[in-house]
């Protein structure tokens, strides 16, 4: 919320639209990056708990979240424009370098700042999604359509519409509901058939109260659904930008922690490439690998205060 204790909020422009940016504490800057379906907020007990310790936590609400610009076109949410989005607001801010903690999406958008401006981050801890190299052969939404089927979320988030009218259908708290209870490893599937009734009773995980998901729930209904979406609408849009980096290389120091439920630690193969050498060979100062038993996919609201800890354990070595 905009009242959380010792946290500032603002209005940048940086690459052409409006970023919302929450910032709490001083010192060694901190760049907090979200995921689907969340905002700054997400990030409110570890800005807590680095502010506390001496750093200066920086958490913008995404391109089309929450009180930050939802640019109109499908194609205004590529890679590029999400880190542009970043660079940019480094610029704004006057910080040449800074360490950088990702999730979900924000932990894709973390692994393309360091692959494209390394210069830019002094050390990355992302959570729960592994950085995915780039497949020449196949577009990334045709692959988990083979894998998954047509009613995998992902699949079914590409066309147009379709996906918002659904989940205007059952309501912006129920459908966050839905995502934020989800402690399964297994594949996320929104049936063509409806994705349940808007009356479903949907109980809140226990790291998430009421009046978090009606904050929540208020950023979305203002800023929709549809900016987010069009992440997920890019990525074979993504995949065929980015073809001059087929076999590069993250070259950042980095720790990466993942819940051992978290549906992204389920793809297939994951595992092995996590621990058999590959997600090494691909991010060569890969330096630690945490996987937490029993925790889901929010793994940064889910263990609030050992995320925070394992982030400054990390980040600490280089400040």
């Amino acid at each position: 919320m905009e009242g959380v204790k010792g946290v500032k909020h603002r209005i940048i422009e940086a690459n052409r639209i409006k970023i919302h940016i929450a910032e709490q504490g001083e010192g060694p800057a901190v760049l907090f990056l979200h995921g689907f379906p969340q905002i700054w907020y997400a990030w409110r007990h570890q800005m807590a708990g680095l502010a506390s310790r001496g750093y200066r936590a920086i958490a913008p609400d995404m391109r089309g979240y929450g009180d930050t610009a939802v640019p109109n076109s499908v194609t205004e949410y590529t890679i590029f424009h999400l880190v542009g989005d970043l660079v940019a607001l480094l610029d704004a801010l006057a910080l040449p370098q800074v360490f950088v903690v990702g999730h979900d999406w924000g932990a894709i958008v973390a692994w393309y700042l360091c692959l494209f401006r390394p210069d830019r981050v002094q050390a990355l801890v992302n959570l729960s999604v592994a950085f995915m190299p780039r497949n020449p052969i196949i577009p990334p939404v045709e692959a988990l359509k083979i894998a998954y089927g047509d009613e995998y979320y992902v699949v079914r988030f590409q066309e147009p519409g379709a996906i918002e009218k659904e989940f205007a259908r059952l309501g912006t708290r129920l459908v966050l509901r839905k995502f934020f209870s989800n402690h399964s490893p297994n594949p996320v599937y929104i049936p063509k058939k409806g994705w349940g009734s808007p009356s479903d009773p949907v109980p809140l995980p226990p790291w998430l109260s009421d009046q978090d998901l009606e904050y929540y729930a208020s950023k979305f209904d203002k800023s929709g659904f549809t900016g987010p979406i069009n992440y997920y609408r890019c990525m074979d849009l993504n995949w065929e930008l980015t073809a001059p980096w087929t076999g590069a290389q993250v070259k950042v120091p980095t720790k990466f922690i993942v819940g051992d439920q978290d549906l992204t630690y389920h793809y297939p193969g994951i595992q092995e490439y996590i621990h058999k050498g590959g997600f090494k060979r691909d991010v060569p100062f890969l330096l630690d690998v945490v996987v937490m038993r029993g925790v889901g996919h929010f793994i940064h609201e889910e263990k609030a205060t050992e995320i925070t800890n394992h982030i400054h354990d990390f980040i600490k070595n280089f400040s």
